[in-house]
């Protein structure tokens, strides 16, 4: 019995809302987390790809958020963005419980990895170059001005390097660091004398 709650509870929050109200307010509490402007097209990629917005619903939230003064456009370079405005801020703060905290968290999350995607691209950059008998998975660590970082990995394989790839891209300053520790720690090989 309660394994059925559970599973109907987990179905309950993997479903589309349909409901503008209730995407307003999830919109507004994650420009709310996000505590500055986002591109449009930032927002429209974190919210349709949780996939519990429709991009239909998404576009009449954004209308209304916009014709209500909840949130603005605001233009730089070039690039527009959204903007949370006062009441925006309100509607975040006073009506979050009336979107259930499943779907607020997974519109949260969903924007805390996408900008660590991000900012992990600006700072890492990873190419796959032929060989006649495999790939070298480059790995480059980037700073402003040089690389702090130039490492080719072997694989035998495409699948094998973009498998590398992946997986250094999950957690690149942590693996950069562990480079750095592993080449900080390393030691000369102790030699066992004793019986000479």
């Amino acid at each position: 019995m309660q394994e059925e709650n559970i599973l109907k509870m987990a179905e309950l929050a993997d479903t589309e809302i349909k409901d503008v109200p209730t995407i307003n307010i999830l919109l507004c509490y994650l420009l709310y987390k996000i505590n500055k402007p986002i591109e449009n097209e930032q927002l429209y990629e974190i919210a349709i790809g949780t996939e519990i917005i429709n991009f239909f619903y998404y576009q009449d939230s954004i209308d209304y958020l916009i014709k209500n003064n909840l949130i603005s456009v605001v233009e730089n370079d070039g690039i527009e963005f959204y903007n949370l405005e006062a009441k925006g801020i309100e509607c975040a703060k006073r009506l979050k419980n009336y979107a259930p905290k499943s779907y607020r968290d997974r519109l949260v999350l969903a924007a805390l990895r996408y900008f660590a995607r991000v900012k992990a691209e600006n700072e890492m950059k990873i190419d796959y170059i032929p060989l006649e008998n495999g790939y070298y998975t480059q790995v480059r660590c980037l700073d402003n001005d040089c690389d702090l970082m130039d490492l080719k990995l072997y694989a035998p394989d495409l699948t094998q390097a973009k498998l590398l790839g992946e997986k250094i891209m999950l957690n690149p300053a942590g693996f950069y660091g562990k480079i750095v520790e592993l080449a900080l720690s390393n030691e000369e090989t102790l030699y066992d004398l004793s019986d000479n």
